[in-house]
């Protein structure tokens, strides 16, 4: 029996199990998504957009998933601390695939919504209704389509127009189990117009075992809105962790969106911002550092729709020992978007000869009046730098590690919230160190 047959039958027969903890508007899409996915199959490498990574394997595990809805023995707040000096952030968990409803939710400011997205689809239907499922391409993407059709729960913001959020909102993702685990989660973040909001997102795992997180995040930034969107990536080498963000921006929003992969086994990670309005600023980036065998796969696709649009696009990897590297990236400019400027960069290096980097930067323009670059490099570490700085007394290991952590900082500078644009600094020099096998912000990972 196929590994998708094997899906299919199981969300046949748990069907009323899947749908009865849930709100209607969740339930609504599930049976389509289903129908979607047979037809579509987990993706291979026979496939154009993942001619560098087959997920099928990962999907082929014995996992367990939590159809029923156990509540998981174990508080989020009691392993985790944040261990970013200096910050003040409003700090939310997703344990697997479910919102954890703290005893004591922290205060917002009026009208600012954070919570489990099947609680607000139960409060706020109409709400969620103009927004759910509007984003994710279920007829194109199967891991887009599997998640519809079995997630049961994930996380909600919603910050009204002309809020403007004082500290971040941090979510953290936690992966628990005894045994191998799939976790089916679902974000959507809405930041309406005039708003200015702040989000990181970490992912961790707690315990040894095969995980699988498959998470979709609808974005929806309204006009002259300004939204930062982090992710960080902590997990193990048996993890397989599939993220897809979907954000679509207003006229003259502004947006960034910073991923980091410090620690992994599989990534991979699908970005798709749609720039809807006119006068919109981008800026997309990215780094990963991989070692031993891991894997890490970033496919971006940025859309100016509209004129007088302006995005910037770098991301950067660092490969060691045996592990595999790829990039995607995409800039299409419709024939209505005149004055657009748009900026693709990807820059790699190899740090070993068995390290393996694939990259396809890509333009597609339809329209005449624009500015539009891209490009991309892979090589090594430079022999004359390494060098000139062992003739001031470095010794090898050092000035190796002095020009990888160089190489980064460009998008590490990229985080606008200074606390963390440090923190992060100091993570990216134990990894490369060798110091740092998880985040030590979490007492699990100590």
């Amino acid at each position: 029996m196929s590994t998708e047959k094997t899906y299919i039958e199981l969300y046949q027969q748990f069907r009323n199990a899947i749908q009865k903890p849930c709100a209607p508007l969740l339930n609504a899409s599930r049976d389509a998504a289903l129908d979607a996915f047979a037809r579509l199959g987990f993706p291979t490498t026979r496939q154009e957009d993942y001619l560098y990574t087959d997920l099928a394997p990962a999907f082929a595990v014995d996992y367990g998933l939590n159809i029923n809805r156990l509540s998981i023995p174990s508080n989020p707040s009691n392993v985790f601390r944040c261990d970013v000096p200096g910050i003040t952030s409003w700090i939310y968990f997703v344990v697997n695939d479910s919102f954890y409803l703290a005893p004591h939710q922290p205060a917002l400011p009026d009208g600012v919504i954070v919570c489990g997205l099947n609680e607000v689809a139960e409060k706020y239907p109409e709400l969620v209704k103009k927004y759910y499922n509007q984003l994710a391409p279920n007829d194109e993407v199967a891991t887009v389509a599997f998640n519809t059709a079995f997630a049961q729960d994930g996380f909600f913001m919603y910050v009204p127009k002309g809020v403007i959020l004082s500290k971040p909102v941090q979510l953290v993702d936690i992966m628990r189990s005894d045994v191998d685990f799939m976790a089916n989660s679902r974000n959507l973040i809405i930041i309406d117009e005039g708003a200015k909001a702040q989000f990181l997102e970490c992912a961790h795992t707690a315990d040894e075992v095969r995980f699988l997180s498959n998470r979709v995040t609808e974005v929806f930034v309204g006009e002259n809105a300004v939204f930062d969107y982090y992710s960080l990536e902590n997990t193990h080498n048996k993890t397989t962790n599939i993220t897809s963000l979907y954000l679509r921006q207003a006229a003259s929003s502004n947006v960034l969106v910073n991923e980091i992969v410090l620690h992994n086994g599989l990534t991979r990670n699908d970005v798709k911002i749609d720039l809807q309005g006119e006068n919109c600023q981008t800026l997309l980036c990215g780094i990963a550092i991989g070692d031993k065998a891991e894997h890490i796969d970033n496919a971006t696709l940025l859309i100016h729709s509209k004129p007088h649009c302006k995005s910037r696009e770098l991301y950067k990897y660092v490969l060691d020992d045996s592990s595999v590297g790829a990039f995607s990236g995409k800039i299409l400019v419709a024939k209505d978007a005149q004055k657009t400027e748009a900026m693709l960069t990807n820059r790699n290096l190899c740090v070993t000869p068995n390290a393996k980097m694939k990259t396809k930067p890509q333009l597609e323009i339809y329209a005449d009046d624009v500015k539009c670059s891209h490009g991309a490099t892979i090589g090594q570490l430079d022999e004359t730098a390494l060098f000139y700085m062992r003739t001031r007394g470095l010794s090898e290991a050092d000035a190796r590690l002095l020009l990888m952590y160089a190489f980064m900082s460009d998008v590490i500078d990229n985080i606008r919230i200074k606390v963390l644009q440090d923190r992060i600094r100091h993570l990216v020099e134990k990894r490369f160190r060798g110091e740092l096998s998880q985040c030590t912000g979490c007492v699990i990972c100590k």
